[in-house]
């Protein structure tokens, strides 16, 4: 099973690349607070169909370039803020 991740794109400036913002729960070890924990990732988008905004899964696959280790799997929620914001 490879691992993946769910998170939304935040960055589709690069060629087939997508940046992923992808969050995650933790809890403090002393206060036993939970908090929200960002990492980006860097994902290849091979027909670049992803916008910002979109929730997409991403996979890992073999590395791609020097940070680029995961793929766009699936997108599982479109963005309709950006898609609305571009047909005005």
């Amino acid at each position: 099973m490879r691992q993946n991740f769910l998170g939304v794109v935040i960055g589709t400036a690069m060629q087939k690349t997508v940046k992923v913002r992808v969050m995650t729960q933790k809890v403090h070890p002393v206060v036993r607070k939970t908090y929200k924990s960002f990492k980006n990732y860097l994902a290849h988008d091979e027909a670049s169909k992803c916008k910002l905004g979109d929730v997409v899964r991403i996979e890992a696959c073999r590395p791609i370039s020097a940070r680029k280790h995961f793929t766009v799997a699936e997108i599982v929620a479109a963005s309709k803020v950006w898609e609305h914001a571009k047909q005005e």
